[in-house]
């Protein structure tokens, strides 16, 4: 007996097509090449030299060349595993060839450092440990924006749109790399969705950029915040906040806006600005949501601010509230107060927003807020059961029933995402930081911010680490640590996991 559930076994338990896996690779880091060409090109503009890039520009097209050349007979099969393995290396080793800037430039002081940095960035994650942004080269803070820019709209995902040249089937990856639990198809074709989905990125992008330098902040820095922004990741080109650094309302309210928008499902950014279908944008739950948690943990925000600093205006105390609430939540990270300093029982509410993160199909990290509406209405239904053991109640989304495969899967998920949060908090407790250090304790407190942080890609995190300190004293291993955590919560855990799994690996 032969049916659809044997087919897909099949299709899953196939060999690995290598020279394939290979040629895909080689492809990614001819891209990874390109981008490292651009900051090359910085370097010139601002007569820094090609010290940092040249020798990594030549290892990626090396590397790269090689891979292709692997794979020049691999014919056009990809399976659901090669999917796997393609998305979960990639960032690493992206990462690996990424970091030689730092170190070839002697930015930052050892391998452990580099790769957290890159990282952080591919992940769009924004955690850094450079005390001393203000001192490093134009090219090295073009390349930290343009990693999490890259990064943010998905390394593998940005590709998928040029695939087909290869002749190579997108779903899988697709399947692998895209993030939440439903993906809507804006088109048949994944390689012609990811080309428009690309669009808006690039078009939000843009216009981040224009409002930016319209608001007074200079062009360069205009650029770097806007790719940061867009890619909801966090890495600016100053060390200060932004309020000490710009002290202009204006530069802030615009980044609110943008930054807000970014944590928005994208396909649904789409149906709203390509297609003109209002209707749809509003009436989308996981929207509503979104909303509900961004506005109400700004509100409670504001007034606590209002209460505790009555020397401030209640402008004040609702922008610093929104600006906060919003970073944190869409996990962008940008900050333009220490928050660590704000009432301590305001705490628990911003920790929430970092674990309930922005929308799915966007480019925020967290559980996403599809996941807590989902949630809500499965644990509705069991109180409903509770006092009506009959009722059959399915869990409706948007006026659509949820498959209970969904359901599960999105269960699964939340519980291993809470199991890696604590898991990762303990070990992260015991490495403590590095050696000899002036502030040589490390409280599971701060752990366990570090540890969100890291696994909902948000980058600031909770005590000393908040938002007016890097991350640099951080011993070397906590430093991988953070690195996988950035790296399972970017690829939503699964495609991690099931790299762990011995029947993944059976032919």
């Amino acid at each position: 007996m032969c049916g659809p559930l044997s087919v897909v076994n099949s299709q899953f338990n196939k060999m690995l097509n290598w020279r394939l896996i290979a040629r895909i690779m080689g492809f990614l880091l001819f891209i990874e090449a390109g981008l490292m060409f651009l900051c090359q090109l910085v370097s010139w503009l601002y007569g820094e030299g090609f010290d940092a890039f040249a020798l990594p520009i030549l290892i990626a097209l090396i590397l790269g060349g090689a891979g292709v050349l692997l794979g020049r007979h691999a014919g056009k099969n990809l399976g659901r595993k090669d999917g796997y393995i393609i998305v979960s290396s990639v960032w690493v080793l992206f990462s690996i060839i990424g970091m030689l800037p730092f170190l070839l430039g002697n930015h930052v002081p050892d391998v452990a450092s580099a790769f957290f940095e890159t990282m952080s960035g591919f992940t769009s994650t924004g955690a850094t440990i450079i005390d001393n942004v203000d001192a490093m080269p134009r090219s090295i803070l073009f390349w930290r924006s343009l990693t999490q820019w890259i990064g943010g709209i998905g390394i593998v995902f940005f590709t998928i749109a040029i695939l087909p040249a290869f002749g190579v089937g997108e779903v899988k990856l697709f399947a692998a790399e895209s993030t939440g639990p439903l993906h809507d198809k804006v088109h048949p074709r994944i390689s012609i969705a990811a080309r428009w989905i690309g669009g808006v990125y690039i078009l939000l992008t843009l216009l981040c950029i224009l409002a930016l330098i319209l608001s007074g902040m200079p062009v360069f820095d205009a650029l770097n915040y806007a790719l940061c922004t867009t890619a909801t990741g966090g890495y600016g080109t100053h060390s200060a906040l932004l309020s000490d650094y710009y002290s202009s309302p204006a530069i802030e309210y615009v980044l609110i806006f943008f930054m807000f928008v970014s944590g928005i499902n994208y396909t649904l950014i789409y149906y709203t600005i390509l297609k003109g279908k209002i209707k749809k944008f509003f009436a989308d739950i996981e929207l509503r949501t979104y909303l509900i948690v961004a506005l109400g943990a700004s509100l409670v925000c504001a007034l606590a601010l209002m209460l505790e600093t009555p020397q401030h205006s209640a402008e004040y105390a609702l922008r610093h509230s929104l600006f906060t609430v919003i970073s944190l939540q869409t996990t962008t990270g940008l900050a333009t107060v220490d928050y660590t300093l704000w009432p301590v029982w305001l705490m628990p509410v911003l920790l929430f927003v970092m674990f309930a993160g922005a929308c799915s199909g966007s480019t925020s990290g967290g559980v996403k807020c599809i996941r807590l509406s989902i949630m809500y209405r499965v644990l509705k239904n069991e109180f409903t059961r509770i006092l009506h053991p009959r009722a059959v109640i399915p869990v409706r989304l948007n006026e659509n029933i949820m498959p209970s495969s969904i359901v599960q899967t999105l269960l699964g998920f939340v519980a291993l995402f809470i199991i890696a949060l604590f898991l990762g908090a303990f070990v992260l407790a015991l490495t403590g930081v590095a050696p000899n250090e002036a502030r040589p304790y490390f409280d599971y407190y701060e752990a366990f911010g570090i540890a969100l942080s890291s696994i909902s890609n948000v980058g600031p995190g909770l005590g000393y680490y908040g938002p007016a300190h890097s991350w640099s004293i951080l011993s070397p291993v906590a430093k991988y640590i953070c690195a996988l955590l950035m790296l399972i919560g970017r690829l939503e855990i699964f495609p991690i996991a099931i790299l762990c799994t011995r029947g993944f690996w059976k032919k």
